[in-house]
């Protein structure tokens, strides 16, 4: 399979070399100064808006809250991509390779922006449950008139997070399982597929249920983890941060050659971590009940600075506070598990081996959702869901056996298909994006709690919500 991995390689160092970077750099740039910086002069409304209620309809059913939209979305993005990512990313690019995935989720998360409003714009409501569903397939479809280009995201993303990216997440606990237990990467991926069949099969509510309580919670674990390694090695942390920016261009001797592969990986792992301009949050962010879709998008945006600001940067801070990444040749959460044991113990890499399983696990969750989200897009079809279900399951059993490069290579190459596909969509739609957020900022202007209703702005296409009715918020 060495071929294989050489003809993948090749593919996604032009399409993130030269594509990619251009495509994402530039619609990041271009919503922030058409924007105004909006990502941060309203982050304190973020913070704000996470905590509101769902509104409830009026047979007194309570829809999905900002809350728990924003811990599905969190449960694909705040995963393998923080533990593993980050350190695939130092391990192929060296420590600057985390200064330029904090430049993609500063100007990203303008992007995250305005594609979960945009999901939220063009959301449509389920006949058969009510609960709200979109996604960048539903509003090339509304809002372009192309479905045929919905149709092409919709299988993009159906491969890349309900087959690829669960293969990755398995791999990872799959590893981490057989470094800190010894345990049998075949049990281990069996397990996993008896979970995943579980969940997957309880439906939307179930995958709400599961996400909202675990992601937090691992969260804070994980960076309360990374703080006792930080304060351990206080007196070190400014050497790191200096460390981390002079290698970001090349201007630290042992990475010296490294300007280009910190580039690339820091884009590469950034985009994997917080799917900022990907198209995969919208799916989650459209199931929100919210007065305006502005605060949807908002919230996916903090969500990115969490991803990476906060998150990625606390693995980066307990590899680079350690000598492993220099000495071993682990390249995946290994190395995050050898740098945690060389700083705290042996207890400390069984207790991440049991945190990436969280963490993981319930990404597998969230990249399900979007898979049969889109499934549905293209057709409602039982046995369709049926099939899908049964080839996710599979997936998660083959990452837990497969060679680590083949899957991170797989990963990159479809991640980069759809952001293409999105990237390009959301770009077209900015003509509708910007009068909603100026609609918005409007009415917040004048002391309002923003409330959207689709005549506030004309020639939107085709939008099935946001008329009189609240039930349709």
């Amino acid at each position: 399979m060495d071929w294989f991995s050489s003809i993948l390689g090749e593919i996604n160092t032009v399409l993130y070399s030269y594509i990619l970077i251009i495509l994402l750099v530039g619609t990041g740039i271009f919503v922030t100064l058409k924007t105004k910086f909006i990502q941060f002069r309203l982050l304190p409304e973020m913070f704000k808006l996470i905590t509101e209620a769902a509104p409830t309809d009026k047979s007194g059913k309570k829809g999905i809250s900002s809350f728990q939209a924003f811990t599905i979305s969190a449960a694909s993005r705040i995963g393998t991509g923080n533990i593993a990512g980050v350190a695939t990313a130092i391990a192929l690019g060296g420590p600057g390779a985390i200064f330029w995935m904090w430049m993609i989720a500063l100007i990203g998360a303008a992007s995250a922006l305005i594609e979960s409003t945009l999901a939220q714009v063009y959301k449509i409501k389920d006949k058969d449950t009510g609960a709200f569903r979109g996604g960048p397939a539903y509003y090339m479809e509304k809002g372009l008139n192309k479905r045929w280009m919905g149709i092409l995201f919709a299988i993009a993303i159906t491969i890349t997070y309900g087959f690829i990216f669960n293969a990755v997440q398995a791999n990872t606990i799959s590893i981490a399982f057989e470094d800190s237990f010894g345990m049998n990467r075949v049990v281990v991926g069996l397990v996993l597929a008896v979970l995943t069949a579980i969940i997957v099969f309880g439906g939307l509510k179930r995958i709400v249920s599961f996400t909202q309580v675990v992601v937090p919670v691992m969260a804070i674990l994980y960076i309360v983890l990374a703080l006792i390694v930080v304060v351990l090695n206080i007196s070190e942390l400014p050497g790191v941060f200096v460390l981390i920016i002079k290698s970001a261009f090349g201007l630290e001797e042992a990475f010296a050659g490294m300007i280009g592969s910190a580039i690339m990986n820091g884009i590469k792992r950034g985009l994997f971590s917080n799917e900022a301009g990907m198209g995969s949050a919208p799916n989650a962010a459209a199931t929100a009940s919210v007065s305006h879709p502005v605060k949807q998008g908002l919230i996916q945006a903090l969500g990115v600075f969490i991803d990476t600001l906060v998150v990625c940067t606390a693995t980066a801070a307990i590899v680079l506070l350690g000598d492993a990444y220099l000495q071993s040749d682990a390249t995946s959460v290994n190395l995050t598990q050898a740098s945690l044991v060389g700083n705290l113990g042996e207890w400390a890499g069984i207790f991440l081996a049991i945190i990436v399983f969280m963490f993981a696990f319930s990404t597998v969750i969230g990249n399900y959702y979007y898979g049969e989200s889109n499934i549905r897009f293209i057709k409602e079809s039982k046995m369709g869901l049926l099939v899908f279900r049964i080839v996710a399951v599979f997936f998660v059993m083959f990452g837990s056996i497969a060679k680590v490069q083949i899957v991170w290579d797989l990963a990159d190459l479809f991640m980069g298909i759809m952001a293409l596909i999105n990237l390009i969509a959301i770009l077209l739609l900015w003509k509708v994006a910007k009068p909603v957020i100026d609609d918005y900022l409007k009415q917040r202007k004048q002391g309002k709690d923003p409330v959207f209703y689709k005549k506030n702005v004309p020639n939107m296409g085709d939008v099935e919500c946001w008329g009189d009715d609240e039930d349709n918020r």
